[in-house]
């Protein structure tokens, strides 16, 4: 049509996650952890767990289970895996109902001490190491008072990617929404599922993981990291490397030792690089918030994208002060890079059960 004017297209709205607030509890188990491991190996398989915890980069890992009258851990006399048979799966998601909700507001306190949580207009939660219902986000929003017109979502069973997720539809609800105020939380107890097992991976498996949470807020001000575009793939054939298996006794996780040259060989993979790398030359990125899974899996993204030495510096000093946390070890992460220098092109990375691998873009906003 003669002097027909297109609209401009719109402009997409910047989403920020504006600051984040992490909690783990006060009982450090790592050493007693490694202590009672030891007594389940023979000699031979002895020396291949103290050199593999030697090594794993991991020097604490803490845990809602209470130390005994007399001060010992969840595996001495009177711990909660004092004898076996464990304790079935219902005994631990009582726990789990008990203490998630409490560590998760924690976490929402310590991100309160940074921003205003006020007027928060979505609730969207994660966490795969429990069940109950009425569900965790139920829980934690009427303990926060808020309002009964907040939606939530309510992440279930997604594992150690679950916050990438969490944050990418934090991200799509403030895009469609732009004065949304949405509370994101990730809340993991994984020491609520210690198997007696003999063998040495799954020993190994059992090493990584503690407890914790971590609350963030995204909005569309501009402060914090600006949240660019997602992206998601999955490794062929991999769907048996990493798994929850519910079981009467807990959930028992199988993390297969294939899973490090797995992904150093997905990374390899020119196109696949190219996705993970959100489409920037590996050396322009300036900001990693790889999820520190362990300390193999970290040295496998630091290999096959040949970053520097101090690149995944923030996920390895997660990884020794915490453990892997599932869900929850990326936000701490976020954390520190909060706390850094800013950053003009960075990626977020994390692998789970798939195996996939689950990540976004971001930017500092100013």
């Amino acid at each position: 049509m003669p002097g027909f004017i297109p609209a401009p297209l719109p402009v997409a709205l910047p989403v920020c996650l504006n600051a984040v607030g992490t909690a783990v509890p006060d009982h450090d188990i790592h050493a007693a952890f490694i202590a009672w491991a030891r007594l389940r190996t023979d000699a031979r398989s002895t020396k291949v767990f103290d050199r593999m915890a030697s090594r794993s980069g991991i020097g604490h890992r803490w845990s809602v289970l209470p130390p005994t009258a007399g001060g010992g851990s969840p595996v001495d006399e009177a711990g909660f895996y004092a004898t076996e048979p464990h304790p079935g799966t219902a005994a631990r998601m009582t726990l789990y109902a008990e203490h998630a909700p409490d560590l998760a507001i924690r976490a929402i306190e310590a991100l309160r001490a940074k921003v205003a949580v006020e007027g928060i207009t979505h609730l969207v939660v994660a966490s795969c190491t429990g069940f109950v219902a009425p569900g965790i986000d139920q829980i934690i929003a009427r303990r926060l008072g808020l309002s009964s017109s907040v939606e939530r979502l309510l992440i279930g069973f997604m594992g150690c990617y679950a916050a990438i997720v969490a944050l990418r539809s934090a991200r799509h609800i403030v895009r469609s929404e732009p004065d949304a105020r949405v509370l994101v939380v990730t809340v993991e107890l994984s020491t609520l599922h210690l198997q007696p097992a003999n063998d040495i991976e799954a020993l190994l498996a059992m090493l990584q993981f503690g407890d914790g949470a971590a609350a963030a807020l995204v909005t569309a001000d501009a402060t914090g990291f600006a949240l660019e575009a997602p992206f998601a793939a999955s490794l062929p054939d991999s769907e048996r490397l990493i798994r929850w298996d519910v079981t009467d006794a807990g959930f028992a996780m199988h993390l297969s030792g294939e899973v490090p040259g797995r992904i150093a060989a997905a990374l390899s993979d020119e196109d696949f690089r190219a996705i993970v790398s959100a489409g920037q030359p590996p050396e322009s990125i300036d900001g990693w918030a790889v999820h520190a899974g362990g300390r193999s899996i970290l040295d496998a993204v630091e290999h096959a994208m040949r970053l520097s030495p101090d690149a995944l510096a923030a996920s390895r000093q997660v990884l020794a002060d915490n453990g892997n946390m599932s869900s929850a070890t990326l936000m701490f992460v976020f954390e520190r890079l909060l706390d850094g220098p800013p950053v003009e092109h960075g990626v977020a990375l994390a692998f789970g059960p798939g195996l996939a691998a689950e990540g976004f873009g971001f930017r500092s906003a100013a």
